[in-house]
């Protein structure tokens, strides 16, 4: 496992990577970046995302396919902030926190209602709803409690 504060460094890189182009740097990209051979950057990166596990690298690769609450691949969660659409989000709950990576910032996210197709847009700054379309707009996990599902973990 690489030393904690370089892992700490790439993290960084990452995100700010994902905030200032709307894709996630090449670990080629990272090891330049941070003075590191190419292998070091891969292995590195592969420490981060085994240190980071809502993240994950496109399965055989080493390609980072999604870095919450960023996705490197298009979803249907697509984000806009200063006035652009670059962004995408991993999930609807992921996307509501991508208002801290652009402080003072409106941050857009428009998707599909997963239910009805319909569109649903929310706008955020500082970690507040600020518009909604539709203003009755409620969000779910598709995900059932109870006997059928057992006891969750984490309950």
């Amino acid at each position: 496992m690489a030393e904690p504060r370089l892992m700490d460094r790439m993290f960084q890189r990452i995100m700010r990577g994902l905030v200032e182009t709307g894709r996630a740097p090449h670990y080629a990209e990272l090891a330049r970046a941070l003075g590191l051979s190419t292998e070091e950057g891969r292995r590195t990166l592969h420490d981060v995302m085994q240190a980071y596990p809502i993240g994950w690298l496109h399965p055989e690769t080493d390609y980072i396919a999604s870095f919450p609450p960023l996705n490197n691949l298009p979803t249907q969660y697509r984000i806009s902030a200063r006035g652009e659409q670059r962004w995408f989000a991993q999930c609807g709950f992921e996307a509501t926190s991508v208002t801290w990576l652009f402080p003072g910032e409106t941050v857009r996210i428009d998707a599909p209602c997963l239910d009805c197709g319909d569109p649903v847009t929310v706008e955020m700054r500082d970690g507040r709803i600020v518009w909604l379309d539709p203003p009755e707009v409620v969000g779910h996990l598709n995900y059932g409690f109870g006997a059928s599902r057992g006891k969750p973990q984490f309950l």
